[in-house]
């Protein structure tokens, strides 16, 4: 890998210190409290570069763009909040998955993502729905 650059260990702690996968606009948007000049391109650039470092992996879910954290972490899964679309880690797996597989398959590995909204956007939900009047049933 290249040498460190401020840049990228603003980058690099930014992710570590997020404790769920970030897309690179959120790890932009974080590392430029520490580099106000940081571009976009030059986190695409330190994301790639830090991938093939093994520092950092990408998270792939279907129909998005890879959000990324960091290499160390063990087998888990995600959720992604339908309001603010951030994703988190969810450490629970459910287990083998070979029973759903058909007959002579066999199940190599997983990845399960969970759809729904997270502890900030679901009291704005409910909140929303608490406030709208009720209308007195007509005879």
């Amino acid at each position: 890998m290249e040498r460190s650059t401020r840049q990228r260990t603003a980058i690099r702690n930014v992710i570590e210190a997020a404790g769920r996968p970030l897309s690179p606009q959120e790890v932009l948007a974080a590392a430029q409290a520490d580099v106000p000049a940081l571009s976009l391109a030059t986190v695409y650039r330190n994301l790639k570069q830090l991938m093939e470092a093994g520092e950092i992996q990408s998270v792939d879910l279907p129909g998005e763009s890879p959000r990324y954290e960091g290499a160390h972490h063990h087998h888990h899964h995600h959720f992604q909040c339908t309001g603010c679309q951030r994703v988190f880690d969810v450490h629970n797996c459910p287990g083998d998955m070979a029973g759903l597989a058909p007959k002579g398959f066999s199940v190599e590995r997983h990845e399960l993502t969970l759809y729904g909204r997270c502890d900030e956007c679901q009291p704005a939900a409910t909140a929303k729905h608490q406030k709208r009047p009720r209308t007195p049933a007509r005879r």
